[in-house]
């Protein structure tokens, strides 16, 4: 079997942060239907963040020399139970991100790739970042309940976050 290398698995990680951006604004649109336009608007905020996370490891490769391959992107979910699965469906994609930057990590410690190392570190801190940031919500959900003004108060709350 054939060894995979750093720079394939860049452009993989390239993919899943398009399909985090792709994820997000399928998330974005359900919360739109509903109306809670404060939680939409917080998820398309957060793709954003994850187009820019693409771009950063997109630039990266074309700095240092190598050719972007951009893959197929799966199509992401476009219906949730409720305002807590569609967040928990999105603390298990951060997870899954998490882990992605782990195993690239890994990658870039035993092909002694400095650069990629530094790099991939910031990532590590941002996903920490990133997981507690979509945590905190649910948690919020979880006090909310089934109380539908506290739950328009979250919303109102969530339309007031800054694009990073």
């Amino acid at each position: 079997m054939r060894k995979e290398t750093l720079q394939e698995m860049i452009n993989e990680q390239v993919k899943n942060e398009f399909y985090a951006a792709y994820f997000y604004l399928s998330v974005s649109s359900y919360f739109e239907a509903k109306p809670l336009t404060g939680f939409a608007h917080w998820m398309k905020v957060q793709s954003q963040e994850e187009v820019s996370h693409a771009m950063k490891f997109f630039n990266f490769l074309l700095q240092h020399g190598s050719r972007v391959s951009l893959l197929s992107i799966d199509q992401p979910p476009s219906d949730f139970e409720s305002p807590l699965d569609a967040f928990s469906q999105a603390l298990q994609n951060e997870k899954r991100v998490t882990s992605q930057i782990h195993h690239l990590y890994a990658l870039a410690l035993e092909e002694q790739n400095a650069d990629a190392q530094v790099l991939l570190q910031w990532f590590i801190e941002e996903q920490v970042e990133e997981e507690e940031s979509v945590g905190e919500v649910i948690e919020e959900l979880k006090r909310v309940g089934e109380d539908a003004d506290a739950l328009l108060q979250l919303n109102k709350t969530l339309g007031t976050r800054d694009a990073d």
